[in-house]
């Protein structure tokens, strides 16, 4: 039986949030429940060739259309490894504030974290190159980054310029971030392909958290409501909120971070970016036409 999800949460969300908790554009979901007759459907085609229910359900005794189907004999294999399901709900309420970008293009590129069980972050890093702890820095060192699960920052694996976590099966995670500049900077996050604030194909359009200078904030999950977040949760990957939801695991295992700086504020002084302009402003211009009795 092909497996759906029972609908969350319908609703509409507005502009940006402040003080560690999302921004978003407005954005609407409905998530319906699928009709009782197809379910019934496709539960009929799973039974076994020649069972007489089978054979009703397929209009005529002795039809063997359902055998001579290719997916008949096919049996999926289930993707190794692990993803993120919605877990339960966590109380996050948001606020709303304004802001604009400097720029269309993320701060110093986009930031990756991968993550999988032992095995799986084994065979990707080939055992790795060297491990590490805490948050690391992306952005040109605008912001510090990590997963944190249990009692803090998951240690980092690193080989071939990419950083890897390990996962434990049925943990809850947050992505933690901190702003080490002196000015607001907006931060947009993706798990698994999907936007974390509308549960969405992710992109860089979209609009995200909003940091303040030297705060540090927990995401801990996809915003189900203006009140509540629904948590991060490592599992496999047929019970992923990707697959589940969506039916898509093609982009399971990795966590994203864009930056975004403040038109017209620079990020390391907190000032209006012309200050320095203003520094070598002079005085006197121009000589003056005669000279001064």
């Amino acid at each position: 039986m092909k497996a759906k999800v029972s609908p969350w949460w319908n609703g509409c969300w507005g502009l940006v949030l402040v003080l560690g908790l999302p921004l978003f554009l407005n954005s609407c979901a409905s998530y319906d429940s699928p009709a009782a007759g197809a379910v019934q459907g496709e539960t009929s085609r799973n039974l076994p060739v020649g069972d007489s229910s089978e054979q009703r359900a397929l209009g005529s005794p002795g039809d063997n259309a359902l055998a001579a189907s290719p997916e008949y004999f096919r049996k999926p294999t289930p993707r190794p490894g692990y993803a993120t399901s919605w877990g339960a709900s966590i109380a996050s309420r948001m606020t709303y504030t304004s802001f604009r970008r400097s720029s269309d293009t993320p701060h110093g590129g986009i930031a990756s974290i991968y993550y999988n069980d032992k095995r799986g972050v084994e065979e990707m890093t080939r055992r790795g190159d060297y491990t590490s702890t805490g948050r690391k820095r992306a952005a040109n060192g605008l912001v510090e980054w990590g997963m944190r699960s249990g009692f803090g920052i998951m240690r980092n694996h690193h080989a071939d310029g990419k950083r890897y976590v390990v996962g434990r099966k049925n943990a809850r995670y947050s992505i933690s971030v901190k702003n080490n500049s002196r000015a607001r900077l907006e931060v947009v996050l993706s798990v698994d392909g999907l936007d974390v604030v509308d549960g969405k194909s992710a992109s860089v359009r979209k609009r995200g958290y909003i940091v303040w200078p030297e705060q540090t904030i927990e995401i801990k999950g996809w915003r189900s409501s203006e009140k509540e977040v629904a948590s991060f949760v490592f599992s496999p990957v047929a019970g992923s909120y990707s697959n589940l939801r969506h039916g898509e695991n093609r982009n399971v295992g990795v966590v994203g971070l864009a930056v975004f700086t403040e038109k017209g504020i620079d990020p390391w002084s907190g000032r209006a970016a012309d200050g320095h302009n203003r520094f070598e402003a002079s005085p006197f211009a121009e000589a003056p036409a005669s000279r001064a009795r």
